[in-house]
């Protein structure tokens, strides 16, 4: 048998890409490795599923996808955001806005947008094969011309789509092969980096510390809103977001951190910096001139006294100590430099990046095979013409708040909707 398509990879692009060329009548074989369809897909949001975001393909915001983010016009004006809330209510899917333009299934559960999919799939006949691992992809004069799966069966398609998603959340069974596979048949793969991770940092005492105990350790479990971070290098500010942090026991995460992430992976050949600006709402002059209001007005009161209204008390030995001053001194006996000290305490806490946490840890992967070698209107291979390509596996990626699955609607209804058979 031969199949009009052959769709490999039975996550969010794949199956939106396998249900859509159902649609349109051809015949279509979805294999997938996993015992499931959409592993990942449950796992996202925290089982919640932040399907899409309002602010995802608006023209004003598309410049959060970074360098690539052109290629994502041609899918969103096709697929976007509106077409897929639309998509899922048909299959009784009903949705809610949260803070940041963030989708959810109204139930709040991520199994209702699998489901919908799975049953896209069935009403479109589209035959699904679990449990089959491809091993190889075989190409004869620019064409691909079948898989053969781990077990050594050869499947044969007059069409593919690869849409096996990146290396995050191995254990979904995204362990990134396919880069191999394409590599192996000429394609450009940018490599594959942990993006929208956790970042750990250098131990504090190696940036501004003095030989003190590890400050981030002590801060571990730390969460706070609505804090500035700034990326730095060479002195220069790269980028900056305001919102969640949370202290782990060797750097940093939360919405906030999770953002800049990918990021801060592309610039960690040199060194890296993390200013945190707790108090983001007011310039550090400014900050400075209410700390000399404050302390003239609360002359009797001890630092950590005054300290402790502004701070959270899990953060206030970690600025006391950094600040240097006696946390015992009276506020109106504290000097200019040690004012200022203070400010910066609180304004510019100074972290160096050490490296991103690993795939495991990571929501999603940057880097993929190159756009350039892509048709953006098809996301059809411009070196193999019966190839195309959708989701995760593309180096295409954006923040957290369902920025993400969108790419995987988009370019996988796409993908299915171009191939003609």
């Amino acid at each position: 048998m031969i199949y009009d398509i052959v769709v490999v990879g039975g996550g969010p692009a794949g199956m939106m890409a396998a249900g859509r060329a159902g649609e349109l009548g051809a015949r279509v074989l979805l294999v997938e490795k996993n015992q499931q369809l959409g592993a990942k897909l449950l796992a996202t949001g925290h089982g919640r599923c932040n399907f899409t975001n309002l602010q995802a393909d608006k023209k004003e915001t598309i410049g959060v996808y970074g360098k690539n983010f052109k290629f994502l016009f041609s899918a969103f004006s096709k697929f976007g955001v509106a077409s897929s809330i639309n998509f899922f209510s048909k299959f009784g899917v009903e949705s809610k806005e949260e803070d940041r333009g963030r989708v959810f299934p109204l139930s709040d559960k991520a199994g209702d947008i699998r489901e919908a999919l799975v049953k896209y799939l069935k009403k479109n006949s589209v035959e699904v094969r679990l449990g089959a691992e491809v091993k190889e992809i075989v190409a004869k004069d620019k064409k691909i011309e079948k898989i053969i799966l781990t077990n050594g069966e050869e499947i044969l398609g007059r069409n593919f789509i690869i849409s096996t998603g990146g290396k995050s959340y191995p254990e979904t069974g995204s362990t990134g092969s396919a880069y191999g596979w394409l590599e192996s048949l000429g394609h450009k793969i940018i490599a594959p980096r942990p993006a929208l991770t956790p970042i750990v940092v250098k131990p504090p005492h190696q940036v501004w510390c003095g030989g003190k105990e590890k400050i981030v350790k002590k801060l571990e479990g730390l969460s706070l809103e609505n804090i500035g971070i700034s990326v730095y290098q060479n002195d220069k500010k790269i980028m900056s977001r305001t919102g969640e942090i949370i202290f782990t026991a060797d750097g940093l995460s939360g919405p906030a951190i999770i953002d800049l992430s990918g990021h801060v992976g592309e610039f960690l050949l040199e060194p890296t910096f993390l200013k945190i600006d707790f108090k983001p709402e007011i310039e550090i002059s400014k900050f400075e001139e209410k700390l000399q209001k404050d302390f003239h007005q609360s002359h009797n009161k001890m630092l950590k006294n005054y300290l402790a209204g502004l701070v959270q008390p899990k953060l206030l030995p970690a600025i006391i100590e950094l600040s240097g001053v006696n946390e015992q001194k009276q506020v109106s006996d504290i000097t200019k430099v040690e004012r200022q000290a203070l400010a910066r305490a609180l304004k510019e806490f100074t972290l160096e990046a050490k490296e991103l946490k690993g795939f495991n840890k990571a929501m999603v992967t940057a880097g993929g095979v190159d756009i350039k070698e892509v048709d953006s209107r098809t996301m059809r291979s411009k070196i193999y013409e019966n190839l195309f390509l959708a989701g995760e596996i593309l180096d295409l990626d954006g923040p957290t708040g369902g920025y993400n699955l969108q790419i995987c609607w988009s370019t996988g209804f796409v993908a299915g909707e171009s191939v003609t058979f």
